[in-house]
């Protein structure tokens, strides 16, 4: 049997929170699931946009919508600095519909991850003032650690407004107007707004700051198309608050209320707007938006969402899928040279767990291979030219000399996930500079318990020459450091992970129960899927079973079909388990053990209940 933990473990109505009661009698299933959620109060589940937390509640909003507002009055150049992802693209683009609405002379900057990295540099706001000469910047999804370009700007006499959501444990830098969440000095409940959800706060201010003054305004709402997309894409943990906002977007979307440029995405995607889930918003429109700043530069990305014009939207999306394709590609060969990477050196832990911590050989490159008992020793093998790489019990840390910097964060988040170790990726800042001195930057992704920003400013506190750069969440961050750092960061990162408990690298697969033979219909998977925005922080279901076992096939060598019978369903169920080790398959399963999705599966116009399976085990043989 699969060891499950399972999220809520009453059985009976009456052990239910009370105001989920009356719920659990129309759907017991579904009050379970809302109970492993943590939810108490069924106002937990409104979405009406009055529910949504005030604007005064984030320190610095009032300073930041009086500098607007005089700013659009007195026809002052406004220059957005954006940010190379979804929800950069997201927040400048709502920041331009929306400014340009209330008759703001605005443009935007977007730093060329390839260039400038990421951030209000010094660069970037010189290349601001030669390009569009501004009287005001204004960051979206950045610029709560630019100390540097904040006085560069000023020096200037340029006014900045910073809007962020990243984590700092820092004092923010002095600009005119900082508004973001997570800084120190900010009682905003939510914690979990993304950069977009904070633009979408601002500008939501100064529209009633003007509206109330009789001055040109727009209806901020409308732009929630936006806002959804790019805090879904960024991985927001839905509480309410976000819970809310992607539950109208998502709403404008199906009715077609939505800038032309995601309509044109999701015709590129093959994808029907009516039929949209939030769970798309990360799979299919946000990597084509990413895919601008990954792999050229994301103008091309803001430019789609902000175009009105049909034909100009087909295009733009047509060069994002192009460019999307391209990253799967070059994403797919990084992946495989990484899963060779850690199984070369899994193998070397085992078969060479005679060697000596810190044994050097002759080469300029090592591969630490992080073998002892306290996790905190490196050993150092021999490499493949050009690559420095480093996998032990409690992290997976990989660099090499060609790598691409556009899609290393997708790669460590694929590690992450078939590993479960937090993971970090490298690549060269410039793949022509490839010397001891030169930048390598790295994308980190990691497993709940270890947070990632946090243990990362661990090793910058404990050795400050090591890290140049770094900032994030506590699932991802990045970071910037020297090539020849790279060994001293890896021996410093695993300190950090020594300190860990050991549980917290034990992965919990959740379960929501099994469900009752009623919930076995095409009607109670839709139910589900609408009753509530699903996704980081507000887990989708999953549920789990002991199924008997029809028959099985084996589809284009790697996906496991199954057909099931279940308790009291008077019907086969369908099953299938996607990328499946054929070889692991017992072909004398009889009854199997089940974790799953549920899910619809369309073919030829026709649509039947379908189980995703996530983790399975034969539990009795034929």
């Amino acid at each position: 049997m699969l060891n499950l933990t399972p999220r809520y473990t009453g059985t009976r109505i009456d052990e239910l929170p009370t105001a989920l009661q009356p719920l659990a009698a129309q759907s017991f299933t579904l009050a379970r699931l809302y109970a492993g959620r943590g939810i108490m109060e069924p106002d937990e589940l409104e979405t009406a946009l009055s529910g949504l937390l005030p604007a005064d509640m984030l320190h610095g909003v009032t300073e930041a919508v009086h500098l607007l507002d005089t700013a659009i009055d007195e026809r002052k150049r406004i220059l957005i600095v954006g940010d190379f992802d979804c929800d950069g693209a997201t927040s400048t683009a709502l920041m331009m519909r929306a400014l340009t609405a209330m008759d703001a002379v605005v443009d935007f900057l977007v730093p060329d991850r390839f260039k400038y990295g990421y951030g209000l540099t010094p660069e970037i706001v010189e290349l601001g003032i030669e390009t569009y000469r501004p009287d005001v910047i204004v960051t979206v999804d950045n610029g709560i650690s630019s100390h540097e370009g904040v006085a560069r700007a000023q020096a200037d006499g340029i006014t900045v407004i910073i809007t962020d959501h990243h984590l700092t444990t820092k004092e923010t830098p002095p600009a005119e107007a900082v508004v973001n969440p997570n800084q120190l000095a900010c009682d905003f409940t939510s914690k979990a707004l993304v950069g977009v959800g904070v633009a979408f706060y601002v500008l939501g201010r100064l529209a009633k700051l003007r509206r109330q003054a009789g001055k040109s305004t727009v209806q901020v709402s409308q732009y929630l198309d936006l806002v959804a997309l790019g805090t879904i894409a960024d991985v927001g943990v839905l509480d309410k608050n976000n819970r809310i906002l992607v539950h109208h977007g998502l709403s404008a979307i199906r009715q077609g209320r939505c800038c032309m440029g995601i309509l044109a995405l999701l015709e590129q995607a093959g994808r029907d707007p009516k039929q949209l889930h939030a769970q798309d918003f990360g799979f299919v429109l946000g990597p084509r938006i990413n895919a601008a700043g990954r792999m050229d530069n994301m103008r091309i990305g803001i430019e789609c969402l902000l175009t009105e014009d049909w034909s100009t939207a087909q295009r733009l999306a047509q060069e994002l899928e192009q460019l999307n394709r391209t990253r799967r590609h070059v994403e797919g060969e990084m992946r495989a040279q990484a899963d060779s990477i850690v199984q070369a050196l899994t193998t070397d832990n085992i078969n060479d767990s005679d060697v000596s911590t810190e044994t050097d050989v002759n080469t300029d490159e090592h591969i630490g291979d992080n073998k002892s008992d306290n996790h905190d020793d490196v050993i150092t093998l021999e490499a493949t030219p050009g690559l420095a790489s480093k996998t032990g019990a409690r992290s997976i840390v990989l660099y090499q000399d060609d790598w691409h910097q556009g899609v290393i964060g997708i790669v460590a988040g694929r590690l992450k996930e078939s590993h479960y170790l937090p993971s970090i990726v490298f690549a060269p800042a410039d793949t022509e500079h490839t010397d001891e001195d030169s930048a390598i930057k790295g994308s980190a992704r990691s497993i709940p318990g270890v947070h990632i920003r946090d243990a990362i400013e661990q090793v910058a506190e404990r050795y400050p020459d090591l890290i140049s750069h770094f900032g994030g969440h506590a699932m991802a961050a990045g970071l910037t450091l020297k090539r020849r750092n790279f060994e001293a960061f890896v021996a410093a990162f695993d300190e950090v992970m020594a300190q860990m408990n050991d549980d917290v690298f034990a992965e919990q697969k959740f379960t929501d129960g099994s469900l009752q033979a009623s919930d076995f219909s095409l009607w109670f998977a839709e139910h589900l899927a609408d009753a509530s925005i699903w996704g980081h922080g507000f887990a989708p279901p999953l549920f789990d079973g002991v199924f008997d076992v029809l028959s099985f096939k084996i589809l284009k060598d790697k996906h496991l079909k199954l057909s099931l019978r279940y308790p009291d369903v008077q019907y086969p169920i369908d099953a299938i388990c996607f990328n499946f080790d054929s070889d692991a398959w017992d072909y004398r399963a009889k009854k199997v053990h089940l974790l799953f999705q549920l899910d619809i599966n369309e073919w030829n116009g026709k649509q039947s209940l379908q189980l995703m399976i996530k983790d399975l085990a034969v539990v009795e043989q034929g």
